[in-house]
C-alpha cells in the first residue's frame, strides 16, 4: 500500500515543484536513475507504465526506494483504467497519473486516499476532476496548451493546482513561463532523463541536471 497520503504527496509536489517521468524495462538501470534523481534533490518520480511487465519493474523499483531512498515518493503514470490503478496501488504506488479523465480511476484512488492526477485539456474537465476530489490536475499535452492556458484557468479558478506534462524543459525561459503562469509543479520526462543519458549511463550528469533544475525552480517560485 501507499506510504504517503494524497495530501502528503500534494504537499511535496508543491514544495519541490518537479516530478521526473521515466520508464525503462531494465530494473538495475531504473535503480540508478532513481538514485541519481534522489541525490540531485528530487523526492518524487513518476514511473510511466508503457511497456510489457511494467508493473513488475515498478514493484522492484518501489521496494528499492523504500529500502534505500528514504523520502522518495514513487507513483505511476500512463494509467488508463481502474484495474491497472488498483494493481499499482497494491504494489505501493503513492500517486496515479492518467492521460485522460477517468472517473473509475478516481473512485479506486479516493477509496485508498491515494493522489490521482488526470490529464485534462478543458476547463470543464478540470472542474469535473476537482469535483471528483482531484488535488492537482495534469495539463496534457502541455506543449499544445502552453502557459497562457494556465493563466486563463487561474483567472476564474485561482484555487486550481496544475501540473503541465509535455512541453516542459529544464531551461530557464521555459520554466519561467510555466511558473509565472501559476503552475504548482511540472512533469518532465525526456528533456530531463534523455535517451543520451540512458544510453551513456551518465548518471552523474543526470544528478547534476536534476540539482540545477530544482534550484532554478526554487528561485522562480519565490
Amino acid at each position: 500500500m501507499a506510504q504517503y497520503s494524497r495530501l502528503e504527496v500534494a504537499a511535496v509536489m508543491e514544495d519541490i515543484g518537479m516530478v521526473p517521468l521515466f520508464f525503462h524495462s531494465d530494473v538495475e538501470l531504473g535503480k540508478k536513475v532513481l538514485k541519481a534523481c534522489y541525490d540531485g534533490g528530487a523526492r518524487l518520480l513518476e514511473f510511466t507504465s508503457r511497456g510489457d511487465f511494467a508493473f513488475e519493474v515498478f514493484g522492484e523499483l518501489n521496494k528499492y526506494a523504500i529500502r534505500e531512498l528514504p523520502g522518495m515518493i514513487l507513483g505511476v503514470g500512463s494509467v488508463t483504467d481502474a484495474a491497472a490503478a488498483s494493481l499499482y496501488m497494491q504494489l505501493g504506488a503513492n500517486f496515479i497519473v492518467t492521460p485522460v479523465l477517468r472517473e473509475d480511476i478516481a473512485v479506486v484512488c479516493n477509496r485508498r486516499k491515494v493522489l490521482w492526477s488526470p490529464g485534462c485539456g478543458t476547463l470543464g474537465e478540470i472542474a469535473r476532476a476537482e469535483e471528483l476530489g482531484c488535488e492537482i490536475v495534469k495539463l496534457f499535452p502541455g506543449d499544445i496548451y502552453g502557459p497562457q492556458f494556465v493563466k486563463g484557468i487561474k483567472g476564474p479558478q485561482p484555487w486550481t493546482s496544475i501540473m503541465p506534462t509535455g512541453g516542459v524543459s529544464p531551461d530557464e525561459e521555459n520554466l519561467k513561463g510555466w511558473f509565472n503562469a501559476g503552475v504548482t509543479c511540472v512533469g518532465m520526462g525526456s528533456k530531463l532523463i534523455s535517451k543520451e543519458i540512458l544510453a551513456n549511463k551518465d548518471f552523474d550528469k543526470l544528478q547534476q541536471m536534476v540539482k540545477e533544475t530544482l534550484g532554478l525552480i526554487k528561485r522562480l517560485k519565490k
